[in-house]
């Protein structure tokens, strides 16, 4: 019986996710450079709130995804001024990003269909 409630335990490491932990990680950053780093240093690439805290994003990363993170990066991305076509001006929003590594042996798919 002991290795039932162990099994289960392993299972539920981290706590449930909360509705801030939704609001928190608002999305993944999909880029060539984004996908190698996944690949190969086991990080991943998120936009987050902008006033989420590196001790926020850990946590919600934990519980949504159940891995072991070790380390957050962050950064503010600033927005951009652009013109489309010639006539008219517009901006490309700034953000707020955050570069989660995850532990040696954990993996995290976020391409599930």
């Amino acid at each position: 019986m002991a290795t039932k409630k162990s099994a289960a335990k392993a299972e539920n490491r981290f706590p449930k996710a909360t509705e801030k932990d939704f609001a928190v990680i608002v999305k993944p950053i999909i880029t060539e450079k984004t996908m190698s780093l996944m690949q190969n240093d086991n990080k991943v690439t998120v936009k987050v709130l902008e006033s989420a805290t590196k001790t926020e994003i850990k946590l919600a990363f934990q519980r949504l995804f159940q891995v072991k993170v070790t380390d957050v990066k962050v950064l503010n991305v600033r927005a951009k001024a652009t013109t489309r076509g010639t006539r008219y001006q517009g901006s490309i929003s700034g953000y707020k990003k955050a570069v989660v590594t995850i532990a040696e042996g954990e993996a995290i798919d976020l391409f599930k269909e």
